[in-house]
């Protein structure tokens, strides 16, 4: 009964907690206990449903053809670039936002569409951040690719989730079903508190990203050992 528990579906939870309390002699009224059971269950099966549902988008790629992730780029760009209109579609300007070309869509191969949601989602909720880190990465001697960088974090987020190392902070944070925006919460902590890194830690330059990216998954996979974290940026 315990080991079918951390498999079941959201619907099939109150039978299952009824079936645990059962099985173990656990009085029924105890209300306690039913109502923990039932969160944790639902976090457990919700943590394995978000992980598809991040991995479905991720595999999603991006597709110059489909209407709506030309709409999601070109909602990047305004949000980042509000005073400067994009000359067209395939254009040098994207550098201007840290991409590597004249066409991003290049740029998302290894995180599909979710490298671009995440940066979109950024850029709505924090969007006087996203406009200063940018700024930032525009540095005369500290400066970095924006998006790339953002999707470079796209994957460390990702696989995070991925080895279950997100599962104290999403238990943490939500008292049921973590969600999409859970993840994309998480997400913007990552692009704020590396943006930070990044200028204390004052690198030689931008050839040594990949030794400073370890060392900052490092610093976050530390966090995440804490049975009580909860990593967020409050709005």
């Amino acid at each position: 009964v315990l080991r079918n528990a951390v498999h079941v579906e959201e619907a099939e939870v109150e039978k299952c907690v009824r079936d645990i309390m059962k099985e173990k002699k656990i009085e029924q009224k105890d209300t306690g206990f039913k109502t923990n059971l039932h969160i944790s269950l639902l976090q457990i099966s919700g943590y394995k449903k978000l992980y598809l549902n991040v991995e479905n988008l991720r595999k999603i790629p991006y597709d110059s053809e489909n209407e709506e992730h030309e709409e999601q780029l070109i909602e990047l760009w305004n949000l980042l670039m509000p005073y400067e209109n994009l000359k067209a579609r395939i254009s040098k300007q994207w550098c201007d936002i840290g991409f590597q070309g004249d066409d991003p869509k290049t740029d998302f191969r290894g995180m599909g569409l979710l490298g671009l949601v995440n940066l979109v989602y950024f850029s709505k909720h924090y969007t006087n951040e996203a406009r200063q880190i940018l700024s930032r990465s525009n540095h005369p001697k500290l400066g970095y690719s924006y998006a790339i960088v953002g999707i470079n974090l796209t994957e460390m987020a990702y696989s995070l989730l991925k080895n279950g190392a997100l599962k104290a902070h999403l238990y943490n944070m939500v008292s049921g079903l973590p969600q999409m925006e859970h993840f994309h919460q998480f997400y913007c902590y990552l692009v704020y508190e590396f943006d930070k890194f990044w200028f204390e830690e004052e690198p030689e330059s931008i050839m040594h990203f990949n030794q400073y990216r370890e060392k900052f998954h490092e610093k976050i996979k530390g966090l995440l050992l804490n049975c009580n974290v909860v990593l967020t940026l409050q709005d």
